[in-house]
């Protein structure tokens, strides 16, 4: 069976069960409709609350900066993300990236569409387009898709907010940056991006869609990328943020 097919497929499941009223996590009736997730279930999830302001690392007071962005302010003006990278946002995110499991990536992105949506009501400028973080040619064969242009797609329906493609490209199949530290991963993406030959972003405010952010060193490079070849702004909507290593905020 051919990826393309089993994708389809597996999206089809995913509309299915969001009309099938039962809840993804605990199977019981979700009581929150269009959202495939109880009432219950979805307070459980590991909510960011206090984070920076910029980088949205998760923070033991509200309304701070990070000490990392405060000291370097990175290229990005804002992260938009609704959770931490824990139990069982984590696990979803796996099965959705790893497993192609289109029901959890539906779920995690209707709920990303409710967090960004808020944010723009609360003043959070609105972006001209969204742009997917690119991912490896290499990866993408192996999982038949790229979890982040899937999530930007979701999220473009229901915002409202073009996707934007062929604007970033990744020029190498670099390794993969989830083992490494935050030093490494920077020397990891040198070259690993460029602009698509035919991209025109010029006065555009941006936001880049991916799953995790963690030492946020491939968004810092996209950004940069984008701004100097114009952009006016680029902000970051994910689903979650990685706390610090041993931290338990």
């Amino acid at each position: 069976m051919s990826p393309l097919k089993t994708l389809s497929e597996r999206m089809l499941r995913a509309l299915n069960w969001r009309a099938s009223g039962r809840c993804l996590l605990c199977d019981a009736n979700a009581d929150n409709p269009p959202l495939a997730i109880c009432s219950g279930c979805e307070a459980d999830l590991p909510w960011l609350g206090a984070h920076c302001l910029v980088c949205a690392l998760p923070l033991t007071h509200h309304g701070l900066t990070c000490g990392e962005c405060l000291k370097r302010r990175p290229s990005f003006a804002r992260v938009e993300a609704p959770w931490r990278y824990e139990f069982p946002v984590a696990s979803l995110i796996n099965r959705f990236k790893h497993r192609a499991d289109m029901p959890f990536g539906r779920l995690l992105a209707d709920l990303l569409t409710q967090h960004v949506q808020h944010a723009l009501d609360q003043g959070l400028p609105r972006p001209d387009g969204l742009i997917a973080v690119p991912l490896s040619r290499t990866r993408q064969r192996q999982r038949g898709f790229n979890q982040a242009q899937m999530l930007s797609q979701w999220l473009s329906r229901q915002l409202h907010i073009d996707t934007l493609k062929d604007v970033l490209i990744r020029t190498a199949d670099a390794p993969a940056q989830q083992q490494l530290d935050a030093r490494s991963r920077k020397r990891n993406l040198r070259h690993a991006f460029n602009l698509h030959p035919d991209a025109s972003v010029n006065g555009l405010h941006l936001a880049l869609v991916d799953d995790v952010l963690t030492t946020g060193a491939t968004a810092d490079t996209l950004a940069r990328l984008l701004l100097r070849a114009g952009a006016t702004r680029v902000d970051v909507y994910c689903l979650a943020r990685t706390p610090k290593p041993g931290d338990s905020t």
